[in-house]
């Protein structure tokens, strides 16, 4: 359902339905005649009535005004009929399913109906465990199907609720696993900094169980022959590389790594093989592999999907994996496949050969050269992504001096983002071409935010950058377009563009909760996207509120996951898992526990240059701490950690020769003298270790652990 965007306060568009306690719930949902009533519109100041309705919406269908939950949370006050009651919703369906998540007083309901056209009221008891006789009610989008639209709310008595229809309560996936990331300490904390470490460590945990439990949903529809996983559930029994090798596997691989290395040296290594064994079409360029033909899906060779499919394998997996591990058989398949693409161009331009004037696959290039070129130290891949900066910036092809349609979303922001990291890689090696590039790329940037973004700096979706006018939907994507923005602050030192994005993550918590996806109508993908977006910016600035923002959200996207770890059922299922690990790292600081296990829970807190540590066991463990590395610099070699798409950021690091300082459970502190090799650990059934970390010079005089 395409919706506009509406933002005004929650409350101002209901109504109060006068006398609904005394109005028969049958009469109501035949004609819900109270729909257009011209009461006062419920506010602080008022008596919460026992039934609203959204008559003052600007959002109708079949004669009635409703309030869509796409838009943003739903939220109402309503008293209690009786206590123990029952609470009924006008629901909206357009023949589909449509779903929410219904918070009352704090307990929390996953709801679920539709399959006719309309709306009807549909009941629910009311939980055991809230009390009246005020309802304060929120309404956000649910964990299945569409979001919810609704024209009304009441509160029932028993009798009355007695032969209405119910709606349908979805049970969350991982239900028994909830002891263990909701159960709060059994004594209290003093330490309010501790406090947030072991919360952050539940949040932490459930992050990487979600992760892993979709790894085994993905691997249970794997081919039995080849090992390989399907681009689809649904409709697509093969593997290609735009989607299963960019989209889904590598973040496979990526979870694998952070909690089960026997299965990334294993199985997900295997069908790395199995893939580059079977897929490579010209030179090391995949194609698409049938499963039910254990061949080709295409009988010829089409040369430009070809070059698509391998270029967003590199971009979006091969290089994400790179980054994490370094140097490894995926950073070797990456640059294998960056050479041959290469090899194959042969469009020619003024600065010589390009492999396409596809946009998407241009930006992929973008990016991908530009980290190379710093990852091998190999002058060629600046070389040609020079080729395609010149292309873009210095002919004819500058993306806001054209006219016609610029897109600013999913897959064409790429552009946008990529010339951003081509003018860090030529500000050290080819300072002539940055000063070439300066100039032309500004005027694409401050023509995006002059006529690209709404009143509180989300991006718009499409722009026609010389008419000056742009559509009405935004964009999922804002902060990948951002990341580009922010990296020529860094670079330049452009003060406007680091204000633009402080001004988009200001403006999250209080006009977009509940509303992560915003024009990809509430996919698990759209969530991840922009939760994505706003981890990355905010590990750059940290902006408070848009960080409560990203804990709300992400919580509306796991509840899209189903029991057996499968989120919607395609390649988008990856980027779930991608922005999922983001989350857990932000949490724990980009510290993990080796060997990871369902019931461990290890959890970090910033204070200063000092992180406190939260780390707990259900069961005994034995294994290792260990810290993240300033991976931009010990892997990719990059002249600053500026912001990527699909980066997984860095929090708290140390690299070689960094000695620390740890206190464990307020003892005397340890100097670590080799923290990048981990540290031993062991913890005892129903053990918390709390542990205050601090670098160190190389001079400190407390003790050395072994």
């Amino acid at each position: 359902m395409k919706r506009p965007i509406h933002n005004h306060p929650i409350l101002s568009v209901c109504r109060a339905i006068p006398g609904a306690g005394n109005v028969s719930p049958m009469i109501a949902a035949l004609g819900l005649a109270f729909a257009s009533t011209g009461l006062a519109a419920p506010n602080d100041t008022l008596t919460p009535q026992s039934a609203i309705a959204f008559a003052d919406s600007r959002q109708s269908y079949g004669g009635h005004a409703y309030r869509f939950a796409g838009d943003g949370p739903i939220e109402v006050r309503i008293r209690a009929e009786t206590p123990g009651g029952f609470l009924a919703f006008l629901w909206g369906s357009k023949n589909d399913l449509r779903s929410a998540s219904v918070h009352i007083n704090g307990a929390v309901l996953h709801l679920s109906a539709g399959g006719y056209d309309g709306f009807r009221w549909l009941t629910i008891p009311v939980p055991s465990n809230v009390s009246g006789p005020l309802y304060e009610i929120r309404i956000d989008n649910g964990p299945i199907g569409k979001p919810a639209f609704l024209a009304g709310i009441r509160s029932l008595a028993a009798d009355e609720a007695a032969e209405m229809p119910k709606l349908t309560i979805v049970e969350p996936a991982f239900s028994d696993m909830r002891p263990i990331w909701d159960r709060e300490p059994p004594e209290p904390i003093a330490d309010a900094r501790f406090k947030a470490a072991e919360k952050n460590g539940r949040l932490a945990a459930e992050a990487f169980y979600r992760c892993r439990k979709f790894i085994d949903g993905w691997l249970a529809h794997a081919d039995p022959k080849t090992g390989l996983i399907p681009r689809n559930l649904r409709d697509s029994p093969y593997w290609n590389g735009r989607d299963s090798a960019a989209d889904n596997y590598p973040f496979m691989v990526l979870t694998a790594a952070m909690t089960d290395k026997p299965l990334l040296d294993g199985r997900l290594t295997a069908m790395l093989r199995a893939e580059i064994r079977l897929t490579c079409r010209i030179d090391r360029l995949p194609d698409d592999w049938s499963f039910p033909k254990q061949t080709w899906r295409r009988e010829t060779i089409d040369p430009d999907a070809v070059i698509f499919d391998a270029a967003e394998y590199v971009k979006d997996g091969l290089i994400p994996i790179t980054e994490w591990l370094g140097k490894s058989p995926w950073s070797e398949r990456a640059v294998g496949i960056v050479d041959d693409i290469w090899k194959h161009a042969s469009i020619e331009t003024p600065s010589g050969r390009i492999p396409t004037r596809n946009f998407e696959v241009n930006g992929d290039l973008l990016q991908a050269c530009s980290r190379l070129f710093w990852f091998t130290g190999d002058r060629k891949y600046l070389d040609w992504a020079i080729r395609l900066g010149d292309y873009y910036l210095l002919g004819d092809r500058h993306p806001t001096l054209n006219p016609g349609e610029l897109n600013l979303g999913d897959h064409s922001c790429e552009v946008i983002n990529g010339l951003s990291e081509l003018y860090v890689a030529c500000a050290s090696a080819a300072p002539l071409k940055r000063e070439a590039y300066r100039i032309p790329l500004r005027r694409l940037y401050d023509r995006i935010l002059e006529v690209g973004r709404n009143e509180h700096g989300m991006i718009y979706l499409t722009i026609n950058p010389v008419a000056g006018t742009h559509g009405s939907e935004l964009t999922d994507n804002w902060g990948y377009n951002y990341d580009g923005i922010h990296t020529i602050y860094q670079t330049d030192g452009v003060t406007a563009y680091r204000d633009a994005v402080l001004k988009a993550l200001g403006n999250l918590k209080t006009h977009y909760s509940g509303r992560a996806g915003l024009c990809q109508n509430n996919s698990a993908d759209g969530y991840a996207d922009s939760i994505e977006g706003a981890i990355n910016l905010l590990n750059r600035e940290p902006v408070g509120s848009a960080f409560d923002w990203v804990d709300s959200e992400i919580r509306v996207m796991w509840a899209k996951q189903k029991a057996d770890g499968v989120i919607e059922g395609w390649h988008g299922d990856g980027n779930f898992a991608r922005t999922s690990l983001m989350y857990a790292l932000l949490k724990t600081q980009g510290c993990r526990l080796e060997p990871w296990r369902p019931d461990l829970r290890i959890g970090a807190f910033r204070d200063g240059a000092e992180v406190c540590l939260s780390i707990s066991a259900d069961q005994p463990w034995q294994g290792k701490l260990v810290f993240d590395q300033p991976r931009h610099r010990t892997h990719m070699r990059l002249p600053f950690d500026y912001p990527r798409i699909n980066q997984f950021p860095e929090w708290f690091t140390v690299g070689p020769g960094e000695p620390l300082e740890m206190e464990m459970d307020g003892g005397q502190p340890v100097r670590i003298a080799r923290p990048e090799t981990g540290v031993e650990l062991s913890l005892r059934s129903n053990q918390t270790v709390r542990a205050l970390i601090r670098p160190t010079s190389n001079g400190a005089s407390s003790p050395t652990h072994p």
